[in-house]
């Protein structure tokens, strides 16, 4: 009985709470790694130029630090700027430096890919080109299409020169007249369909759909005395 005459609850609780403590400073304060992608942005692209190619959208880092300094890190903040200012038509490598990455106090990058960025230039050409509305589906029975009108009818495209200078016309977003029986306006935007082409106005255009029922021949005077002359002969 006099060995637990001095065991005393409150002091047991204590020590409890005291070891607690000291595992959650020591899993905070340990290193531990964290991985993350940080966007690529091209900086300061010049007007005459545009970009093609991109050997990578992203750079995927891995930072060391504490616990809770990584727990404080929002990848979402981060972003790493390339400066193409001095870009030509072409072909250009860019080392990735995250020296200007700033992180918080504690943390440092320990690895990262790719190396490096590269980036391919173009010189960048407009062209004025025909609308050519796509146009999907058969009108109402009895109807056809009489007629498209389009405003404008023509509109400017800009892009990668190689592929604007070859284009005469462009396509629109898809009208569908399935069982239209009268004339119809619709708003559509141009859809060049490539990723390094572009309508210069995000303007729609009007096109215009003139729908007319269809026309049944009338029989003549002669086809009627003909029949009348075939039933007589029957």
């Amino acid at each position: 009985m006099h060995r637990f005459a001095s065991f005393r609850p409150g002091l047991l609780l204590l020590a409890l709470a005291i070891a607690v403590f000291l595992w959650g400073m020591a899993s905070g304060t340990s290193d531990a790694e964290r991985g993350f992608d940080i966007p690529v942005v091209l900086d300061r692209l010049p007007d005459s130029l545009v970009v093609t190619d991109q050997s990578s959208d992203a750079v995927n880092v891995r930072v060391m630090g504490s616990g809770a300094v990584l727990r404080s890190i929002t990848p979402e903040k981060y972003k790493y700027e390339i400066d193409v200012s001095g870009g030509k038509p072409g072909v250009a490598i860019y080392d990735v430096e995250l020296a200007r990455v700033k992180l918080p106090r504690g943390a440092n990058f320990v690895a990262h890919s790719p190396s490096r960025v590269q980036v391919r230039f173009e010189k960048r050409g407009r062209k004025a080109v025909a609308v050519a509305p796509d146009l999907e589906g058969e009108p109402a029975a009895g109807f056809h299409i009489a007629g498209v009108e389009v405003d404008p009818v023509r509109v400017w495209l800009a892009g990668a020169r190689s592929q604007v200078m070859r284009l005469d016309s462009v396509g629109t977003e898809t009208i569908n007249i399935s069982g239209m029986n009268a004339n119809s306006t619709r708003e559509v935007r141009v859809s060049p369909g490539r990723g390094t082409v572009w309508a210069e106005s995000d303007s729609p255009v009007k096109v215009q759909l003139l729908i007319e029922p269809d026309v049944v021949p009338e029989q003549t005077g002669l086809e009627l005395s003909e029949g009348g002359a075939d039933a007589q002969a029957s």
